[in-house]
This record gives structure tokens, sequence and C-alpha cells, in this order.
């Protein structure tokens, strides 16, 4: 059985447009799925990437037409410009570690709920208010937006060295345990045919 170390951040547009893909994927193959929030633009610091206001405005351009063309190619609701972006990415990370350690939801909605808050809901994902909900949505106890603050923040730290060492430097990164890394959400279909032996 396969596994995937799933590393992405709560304020990713490309991991919203992922949806719940890789979790179909992983329950088709058997394969099971740890997730792993982390400091984005930590990571970019740390692996030569430039955070996406500080990019060249071609680039910035093009990111743009880019999101709004997957958005539409998903068919979900997308708003280039949220309300609450940048934001402070720790509480909803630290949230979506406390359900994965407690069990008991869906994490996989858990995940897409966060980020469909921020980049369709125009809700603020560093309010506590806002993760309580989403932990709700997917089953989960909402305290556990109060709990494990310590824990969190640990792992927080650690996911970002993991993923520096596992090779990482963007989100959504799939690393599977065969050691072949996929980068971004469309590359899923490529996991897809890696996990079925294909590729």
């Amino acid at each position: 059985m396969a596994h995937i170390d799933y590393f992405f951040a709560t304020l990713s547009p490309y991991a919203y447009l992922a949806g719940t893909e890789l979790e179909d994927i992983a329950a088709k193959h058997g394969a099971t799925i740890t997730y792993k929030p982390l400091d984005i633009l930590a990571l970019f610091a740390r692996t030569g990437g430039t955070p996406p206001g500080e990019r060249h405005p071609s680039r910035q351009a093009y990111r743009a037409q880019e999101l709004t063309r997957h958005a539409k190619k998903r068919g979900v609701p997308f708003n280039l410009k949220p309300a609450h972006w940048p934001t402070n990415m720790a509480p909803s990370s630290y949230a979506v570690i406390a359900a994965q350690n407690a069990g008991g939801g869906d994490m996989g909605k858990l995940c897409h709920a966060i980020l469909r808050s921020c980049w369709a809901d125009e809700k603020d994902v560093a309010d506590d208010a806002v993760i309580r909900a989403c932990l709700t949505e997917a089953g989960f106890d909402p305290a556990l937006a109060d709990s494990g603050l310590l824990v969190g923040a640990e792992t927080y730290a650690r996911n970002l060295d993991e993923a520096v060492d596992k090779g990482a430097f963007g989100a959504p990164f799939y690393v599977v345990d065969t050691g072949q890394n996929f980068w971004g959400q469309d590359r899923l279909a490529d996991l897809d045919q890696h996990l079925a032996g294909e590729l």
C-alpha cells in the first residue's frame, strides 16, 4: 500500500483548485495520506522561490490567467483577489494538525473547506469562527481550533523542514513513498497513473 505525504499551504490557490481529487485517487489505489500543512513563504525562502507579490509583473499576470483558467476547467467558484489574502496561515494549519491527530472526521473535506473559505467564500481562515465552522463541516470537534497549539506549532515547523528534506518547493506537493514526487494540482493525473503502475 502506497503512502503519500501531502505538503500544502492553507492559503494556496492551487491546493484549493485540487479539490478532493487527491483523496479520490488515494481511495482508488488503497493509498494512505498524511496531511502536512506548512508555511509556503518560508518554503519559498529556503528553496529558491519568490513570493507571488514579489514576482516580475509578467509572471504575476500569467499566474492570474492560469488560476482563472484552472478554476473554469474545474468548474469551481474562484476569486482571484480574495478579501482575506494573505492572512496568517498558522491557526488553520494548527487546526488541520489537531484534527489529523484526533481523527474521527474527513481530512480531505476539512482541508478543502478551509481553502474554499478563502478562495470562494471571502472568509478569513485566520478567524477562529471560520476554522470552527470548517472543522464542524468535516465532522470534527470544533473545539480542536483551540487545542494542541504547542503541538501544532512544533509540527508546523517540522513539516517545513521535512518538505525541504524531501525535495518539496511549492504547494500542493505530493511525496510518495515510492520515491516519486509530484508538484501541483495539474499533476494529480500523473500521480494516479503512478499509483496504478503506469508511470
